[in-house]
């Protein structure tokens, strides 16, 4: 495996980074890309005094034409926020309220993930999309006209759709488009308030024809199914992409790129994808040591989610450590080598990560739940939005009674017999022992915390010696880098 950590010299100086350059929207255009009437309108109305402005990293080279234009025709005063430290996607409420914003309005991609701190105003980025392209597109996919199909998109081509489905619906009887439905009490988009109470909400629970989720709603016929159907996805192969494809695993798929202008049948296999999340959970199986990394601040209920993770991993004998990281990398978490395995909290286009790199594997609170909850089995359901996990949710399964008695199986990475009551018997609070007795299976069990961990470590970060370290006068301190002080000479 590389080493994470190293590179040589020159490839830290010289090291270049290929930065896709935009240049400042027209100003006649401020407002058909950014809507700026519509969003005064809702400002105004609402006599919002301080507006947070959400703008993702391509679009900040507008975000101050926009935001004067805003100023110039309301009330408000402006606060200009960049993307959040975990993905341009997600709605930075937390940063908007530290500004004392009264409301936020959030442009570009967005993964609709609900949001109930502020009011909120989605603004999309309408990207060009050649619709009679698009359609022949379709055409040549599906030649079958009485094909049962659903048009799902990325927000940021939702303005192309309608003249895309007028295209096709003639010829196509069976075809089905979603419409993107804003959940939140105070969510404004597309020029309307949407007030969607959480009872309001269709499922698949209430009523299997109507199927809600992902911010997208579409109806089926009657008798049918959704895996009677096949998904036309408008947009960028991504994170969106992925997200249906792991949710919707089995359906086939087929995309139209705009950048591109061309349509193919997706050819990535999902079976071979869920098998390795199947590994990755076989992996949280056989860990002891768990951590809860949060991935996200503006998602609704991530703290009910992850107070439900530590119940989980604590009733499957695991310790668990929670960790805020910001946004991931493999160096960060390299500093971690005492946690086995890793959960991300995150939106559900953020929380599938391809980990390869990464020196412990990472994966989605369902998937840590089909690790940890007997009750729960592994199924062809695969649930990345973790709302979905809580109770009341269509996916919510109650953890399983830990008076029962424990049961062993066989680790199928290790080979090894398991428990899945390691530390039941341990107090709440222990920090003496380092064993405990763990069942009639296995005697004793090693329960070691972090802090011993630390103590068998060859260095241990710095340390402060109180009284240990003799005063000095100031002295003048090396000059250059750290790879080729002056004093050194040159590196050979």
């Amino acid at each position: 495996m590389a080493d994470a950590f190293s590179s040589s010299s020159e490839t830290v100086i010289q090291r270049s980074i290929d930065v896709a350059a935009r240049t400042n929207t027209a100003p006649e255009k401020l407002e058909e890309l950014y809507e700026i009437k519509k969003t005064c309108d809702f400002i105004s109305q609402r006599q919002f005094k301080k507006v947070a402005l959400q703008f993702p990293d391509e679009l900040l080279v507008d975000s101050v034409l926009v935001a004067a234009e805003i100023e110039k025709n309301s009330s408000a005063k402006t606060f200009i926020l960049g993307d959040t430290s975990y993905g341009s996607c997600c709605v930075d409420e937390v940063a908007a309220e530290h500004v004392g914003a009264d409301c936020i309005v959030h442009y570009g991609g967005a993964c609709l993930s609900p949001c109930r701190r502020l009011p909120l105003m989605y603004v999309f980025e309408k990207r060009p999309v050649d619709v009679e392209k698009c359609a022949a597109a379709f055409r040549d996919l599906y030649p079958g006209t009485q094909s049962h199909a659903i048009i799902l998109y990325d927000v940021n081509y939702s303005h192309a759709i309608s003249d895309v489905l007028s295209l096709l619906s003639a010829e196509y009887p069976n075809l089905v488009t979603s419409e993107l439905v804003v959940e939140g009490d105070q969510c404004y988009s597309h020029g309307q308030l949407k007030n969607q109470p959480n009872d309001s909400c269709v499922s698949e629970r209430d009523n299997n024809h109507v199927i809600f989720q992902f911010g997208r709603r579409f109806s089926l016929k009657s008798g049918l199914s959704i895996t009677d159907y096949t998904m036309f996805y408008v947009g960028e192969e991504g994170a969106t992409l992925r997200n249906f494809m792991m949710t919707w695993n089995r359906c086939s798929f087929c995309s139209f790129d705009p950048v591109t202008a061309t349509g193919r049948a997706e050819s990535v296999s999902i079976n071979r994808a869920l098998m390795k999340r199947y590994y990755a959970i076989e992996k949280a199986k056989d860990a002891s040591v768990v951590g809860i990394l949060v991935g996200t601040l503006g998602v609704s209920d991530y703290l009910a989610v992850l107070q439900q993770l530590k119940d989980t991993v604590r009733g499957a004998g695991k310790k668990s450590y929670t960790f805020a990281v910001g946004k991931l990398n493999v160096p960060k978490l390299a500093n971690f080598l005492e946690i086995d395995i890793f959960v991300l909290i995150a939106c559900p286009e953020n929380s599938l990560l391809d980990t390869s790199e990464f020196y412990k594997p990472v994966v989605t609170p369902f998937e840590m739940e089909v690790a940890c909850n007997r009750n729960r089995e592994w199924s062809e359901e695969y649930v990345t939005d973790f709302q979905r996990l809580l109770p009341g949710g269509q996916s919510h399964v109650p953890l399983a009674d830990q008076q029962e008695e424990d049961e062993t199986d066989v680790s199928l990475i290790t080979g090894e017999l398991r428990s899945h009551s390691l530390l039941k018997s341990e107090p709440e609070a222990s920090c003496g022992s380092s064993v405990v007795l763990r069942n009639q299976t296995m005697t004793v069990a090693n329960t070691g915390s972090a802090a011993s961990f630390l103590a068998h470590r060859s260095w241990r970060g710095l340390e402060q010696k109180l009284g240990e370290t003799p005063v000095v006068k100031a002295v003048e301190g090396r000059r250059g880098i750290a790879i080729a002080y002056e004093e050194e000479g040159t590196p050979s």
